[in-house]
Parts: structure tokens; sequence; C-alpha cells
């Protein structure tokens, strides 16, 4: 499933092994027997002194492809052109890498097949579709039914392996509502309106007169987002034919 080298621009995890004044070497985790090298100037912004005040031997940590020799497999590598963010996001998504492969071959074995049989099977088509193996784990972990067009004996075991071992990450937004209500019955009328907002996955909750808390939990961003519009705007709908003055305000 893993090419033989990277491209120019891919962002890699590598492994230090060997660090001299000029430079480091390292190993490239994604890659088998691949290892590239971090020129001095590509280790830092400004001046390095001393390049050990960066990067040490068994350090793991993210670089940029920035040049690849085809014939000889030499790839050069900037540590600088990476941002915490990047950083972050290849960590977890390595990490994610590391782990499908190890439930595959928990899978294989509960099917009693050999994992590159398992990849020609439906492992490759599957991170085809969800563009790695791990996010299909994720999302057989966290469907009621996943890919119902499939009927197969080896989706059972993936979808059993997946809810086993594999926690289904989620997003969380929300905000705060202020309402007043100056009938005699305003309490009512505010509950009214509150309610008609409680949508699937909406928690409302009193956060002290007059403010309410409102916030949507999710697999995805998008899917939060959509929910949490529909539900304010059915609120404030509501409060207005209730004669209840309402005002969010997001976090």
């Amino acid at each position: 499933m893993e090419r033989e080298l990277p491209e120019v621009g891919e962002l890699v995890v590598v492994t230090i092994f060997e660090v001299r004044n000029f430079g480091a070497k390292c190993r490239l985790e994604s890659y088998e027997g691949v290892e590239g090298f971090i020129h001095i100037a590509e280790v830092a912004t400004g001046w390095v002194k001393h390049i050990r005040d960066y990067i040490r031997v068994g350090q793991r940590t993210v670089c940029k492809v920035i040049n690849i020799n085809q014939e000889r497999g030499n790839v050069d590598l900037s540590l600088k052109r990476v941002n915490a963010h990047q950083k972050r996001e290849k960590i977890t998504e390595w990490k994610g890498e590391q782990k499908a492969e190890k439930l595959l071959e928990i899978v294989a074995t509960s099917l009693k097949k050999t994992v590159n049989e398992c990849e020609k099977e439906f492992a490759n088509d599957l991170i085809e579709k969800y563009g790695t193996l791990y996010a299909a784990f994720e999302d057989a972990s966290a469907s009621d039914e996943w890919m119902p067009e499939v009927k197969a004996k080896w989706k059972s075991a993936f979808i059993r392996i997946a809810k086993e071992n594999v926690i289904s990450p989620t997003v969380s937004i929300g905000g705060n509502l202020e309402m007043y209500c100056l009938g005699s019955d305003g309490v009512e009328r505010i509950k009214e309106s509150l309610e008609s907002g409680l949508l699937e996955s909406v928690k409302i909750r009193y956060a002290g007169s007059p403010r309410y808390r409102i916030s949507v939990t999710q697999a995805d961003f998008k899917s939060a987002e959509e929910i949490l519009k529909n539900s304010v705007q059915a609120i404030l709908e509501t409060s207005k034919k209730n004669q209840v003055v309402a005002e969010f305000s997001r976090d």
C-alpha cells in the first residue's frame, strides 16, 4: 500500500538516527528502507549555531520533502517549513495509520487470511474511498449501518474489530442564548421556545438568568454547524412568535 518514495512537497513523519554539525539523517516512517537528510539550513528559521539545540537522535518529528534524487533514492527534507498545526495533524494521521495496520492484522486473523489477501479483497478499496484505512475503521465504529451496499464476510469482522478498538472522534460547538419575556407566563414561553430547538444531539442547559447554554456534539464540524444553525433558528423564530426577546452569541 506504500509508494516507493514520497513526493516533493509531501509531509512525512521521520525519526532522527544521526546528528552532525551540518545536518541530520533520519528514517522515513511510512517508507520502508528510505532515509532522508535535513541540512542545517532547513532545521529552523534564522541562524542555527548548535544543531543539537533543535534536534536529537531518537526524536520523531514531521518534515517537508523539498527534493528527491530518484536514481539514488536520496530525500532532502525541511524541518523549518512545517508549522505546528501541520505537525500535529500529520502525527495524528500517522498514528492512525499505525493503529489501522494492527487492526487489519486482527481482522485478517479473524478471517483466517493474510494481511495481503485482505488488502487485495477490501482494504485497498476502503483506502480509496476514505483516504486512509483508519478513517474507514472510525466510520465503521460510529455508524449503526456501515456500507449497507456491501454484503461480504469481511464486513462483519471489520465492524466488530472497529467497534471494539476505535473511539470515534467528535466535535462539540455551541454558544449562549439570552432570553427575556415580560409576560406573566414568561417562563413558560421561554421554555416552549427552547424546546423548539431540541433537535437530535442538541443540549440546552440553564446558565443563570437570563442565559442558557446550547451545545451540539457530532462526528464532524460541518454536521455540528448545520444542526446548531437549525436549532438556533427554530428557537429564535418561536421566541418571536411567543414575544420572547432572544439573542444568540456563538463561542
